[in-house]
C-alpha cells in the first residue's frame, strides 16, 4: 500500500512501452492471411448456410457475399465492398476498403474505411475504377465491382406507383 508507483509503472507490465527494446518487439506480429483463413473458413459468425446454396458470408468488406478466401474481408490484407447505407430517408452507395495504416488492423472499429460513391453512373464507375486500378488495390475485383455498382444503383430506383382513376372513360 505504501508504494507511490502503480503496477503499470513496472518495466515488464504489458501496458508499458518497451522503449529499451528494438522496434520489432513492440508490436505483436499478425498471423499470415492463409493461416487466419484456415482457422476461420469453416466456422465464424458471418457464415450463412442453406440447403442447395453456396456458403455465403455477411462480413463487411466481402464484395460478392461468398465465403471464400478471395472475397474475404476478414482474412486478407485488402477488403473491398460496395453496399448501400441508409441514413434516415437518404440512401447512399458506400465503398468499403481496409485502412491504409497498419496500426488500425488491431482496432476492429477503425479497421475499415467507408467512402461515398456518386450515383451518377459515369462518375461512380470512374470512382470505382480509381479505387481499384488507379490505387493498385484489388485490381482483380474491378469488373465484379463495376457489375455490383450497377446492381446497387438499380436497387435504389423505386417503382413509381400508378394510380388508376375510378372515373376512367369506358
Amino acid at each position: 500500500f505504501g508504494s507511490r508507483h502503480s503496477v503499470s509503472d513496472h518495466p515488464w507490465h504489458p501496458r508499458t512501452s518497451y522503449s529499451f527494446l528494438p522496434h520489432s518487439v513492440n508490436m505483436p506480429a499478425m498471423a499470415a492471411a492463409d493461416l487466419i483463413w484456415e482457422c476461420v473458413k469453416g466456422n465464424n459468425s458471418f457464415i450463412r448456410k442453406s440447403l442447395n446454396m453456396p456458403v455465403m458470408s455477411a462480413e463487411p468488406g466481402n464484395l460478392c457475399g461468398l465465403s471464400s478466401k478471395k472475397f474475404s474481408g476478414l482474412t486478407g490484407g485488402k477488403a473491398f465492398d460496395l453496399s448501400v447505407k441508409k441514413t434516415g430517408s437518404k440512401e447512399t452507395i458506400v465503398l468499403t476498403t481496409r485502412n491504409k495504416k497498419g496500426s488500425r488492423a488491431q482496432k476492429p472499429g477503425a479497421m475499415l474505411v467507408e467512402t461515398g460513391i456518386k450515383k451518377n453512373a459515369k462518375k461512380g464507375l470512374a470512382q470505382v475504377a480509381k479505387a481499384t486500378v488507379g490505387a493498385l488495390y484489388r485490381r482483380d475485383l474491378q469488373e465484379l465491382a463495376e457489375k455490383k455498382y450497377a446492381k446497387v444503383k438499380t436497387s435504389l430506383k423505386k417503382k413509381k406507383v400508378v394510380v388508376k382513376s375510378r372515373r376512367a372513360a369506358k
